[in-house]
């Protein structure tokens, strides 16, 4: 066979293809889980390390999609570079150390710095996955193989804050890390086997110095933001020095950006409509529906009083909606155009929202219930059509780059999403004396130290009402959170308006007739 000819793949999938779906699947899964397992244990967090704001709590989150947001556009260049078998065994061995790091964190700050170790990893598990799986199964079986990656994708959103909660509650928090050395060390041992050699193809140069001013400058003007519940203000040097440093090496990097043959991030790629719309959308709809959806275990666990494993049940049918939908959206979505699609998505995603701004101390569980439902199949009838509306129409030699570009516009706006509202539900009960009692009485009782005075003529004064209007105001500050997010689901609402009501025609399909890796 020369170096033009294709390889030949046979028909049905055979044991060879599936072995090495095994080693994809089995990585996704880590990848996946841990993204959602973590939801569920914020509080707990809180109360084991002696954590005084959920903003700061929400790092563990936000500092994990951010180094997913950083190692995406690193992936494809490594790849080539170092071969694609020694990085996917390297992002495991990243992945897994990272896991049993965060599980010895003995505080907040290790935490979410063993968070990012762990993300650096993570992030590559994915896209590499892809790229393994497209050259050993061909174009004409991606199709039935992506239909078993789909697995980990439906159930991760479900069984993620369910096998969290269940390890808390049994064990301690520590072991939604250390679940995954086991996985990690057999993911190794079954990817050393598995997986065939390949020769690394050094291409593209790689734009570090763009990393080096996207990274840093997202992680600072983010870490400004989240530091105003503490500074108490945004006149702090601390807020508003970070935020400058960080806002000013964001906009040096977009400037940047087209200067580059090839830069970390293609900004001449929103020339096309398609895209510039989409990813706009996507942004909005990210940062709005997971910095919301984050809060949802908290307020089970801190206003309900449910255990994390109740807290996970109880979340759980917001993933059944999506898995619901998902499927239906990716059959239709090559039959309507996305115009037609997503609206129905988000509108059900701002219903669903709007539900969570009503709740209350004792909101019926199956209105809860009903609410995450809906918004669950708002969010499977969204995501992919999104995706797929932004590559479609774009040239063969583009998709990889739009691809990339939209992957990390979705994990950094999950990160703005998480930041911004987790810092407007901390100062919500910061600005109540009845939840900030609560919590210096529960400080005290945790060192044995007696509490302050001040707190206790409040409790004094307010009498047998005092657990009951804690409970009542820790309800109504998770409720100004989510007007918050409602407010970002309806202007997401107002975006998808301006996507395509045409059937455009496709370039999802490269030169040999190929359809392109498209990262995850």
């Amino acid at each position: 066979m020369t170096s033009t000819e294709l390889p030949e793949y046979p028909e049905k999938i055979d044991s060879a293809v599936l072995k090495i779906a095994g080693v994809v699947v089995l990585g996704s899964i880590m990848s996946i889980l841990d993204i959602t397992v973590v939801n569920v244990a914020l509080p707990t967090f809180m109360t084991d390390l002696n954590v005084q704001n959920y903003s700061t709590v929400a790092w563990t989150v936000t500092a994990y999609t951010l180094a997913l947001a950083t190692v995406i556009p690193l992936t494809g260049w490594a790849a080539d570079r170092f071969g694609t078998k020694r990085l996917y065994l390297l992002a495991l061995a990243l992945f897994t150390a990272g896991s049993v790091l965060c599980a010895a964190a003995q505080s907040i700050e290790a935490l979410i710095a063993f968070r990012v170790v762990q993300g650096l990893g993570g992030g590559m598990l994915m896209p590499l996955g892809m790229t393994i799986l497209t050259r050993a199964a061909g174009p004409q079986r991606m199709g039935r193989l992506m239909a078993i990656l789909g697995v980990p994708m439906l159930l991760g959103p479900i069984l993620g804050p369910i096998l969290g909660g269940w390890l808390i509650d049994h064990a301690t928090w520590h072991w939604i890390f250390l679940i995954n050395l086991p996985l990690g060390v057999a993911a190794l041992v079954y990817s050393w086997v598995v997986l065939p050699k390949d020769t690394p193809q050094p291409g593209e140069s790689f734009d570090f110095l763009g990393m080096l001013m996207m990274s840093p400058g997202l992680a600072l003007f983010l870490y400004g933001v989240s530091s105003i519940p503490d500074e108490g203000t945004m006149a702090a040097p601390k807020v508003w020095a970070t935020m400058l440093a960080g806002g000013l090496l964001v906009l040096a990097f977009i400037a940047y950006s087209f200067k580059p043959q090839h830069p970390l991030l293609d900004l001449r790629l929103f020339r096309n409509y398609n895209l510039s719309i989409s990813t706009l959308t996507m942004f909005l709809f990210a940062a709005a529906f997971f910095g919301g959806l984050l809060l949802v275990p908290t307020y089970f666990q801190q206003v309900r009083m449910e255990t994390p494993f109740d807290a996970g049940l109880l979340v759980a049918p917001q993933g059944i909606g999506a898995m619901l939908t998902m499927p239906i959206a990716g059959a239709l979505v090559d039959r309507f155009p996305v115009g037609r699609i997503v609206p129905v998505g988000l509108a059900l995603i701002c219903a669903g929202m709007f539900g969570l701004t009503r709740v209350e101390a004792d909101t019926s569980y199956p209105y809860l219930i009903g609410v995450l439902f809906v918004m669950g199949l708002g969010m499977g009838a969204t995501m992919m059509p999104l995706m797929t509306s932004a590559l479609r129409t774009l040239a063969n030699h583009e998709v990889a780059r739009g691809s990339t570009l939209l992957n990390i516009t979705q994990q950094v706006a999950s990160s703005v999403g998480v930041a911004i509202i987790s810092v407007v539900l901390t100062n919500q009960q910061k600005s109540s004396d009845a939840v900030s009692a609560a919590r210096a009485l529960a400080e005290a009782e945790r060192t044995g130290e007696q509490p302050p005075s001040a707190v206790l003529q409040y409790v004094q004064s307010v009498g047998d009402q005092f657990e009951k209007l804690v409970s009542q105001e820790a309800a109504a500050a998770f409720a100004h959170s989510f007007w918050i997010a409602f407010a970002l689901c309806v202007v997401t609402f107002v975006a998808t308006l301006f996507l395509p009501k045409k059937r455009e025609a496709s370039h999802l399909l490269d030169d040999e007739g190929k359809p392109p890796v498209v990262i995850h």
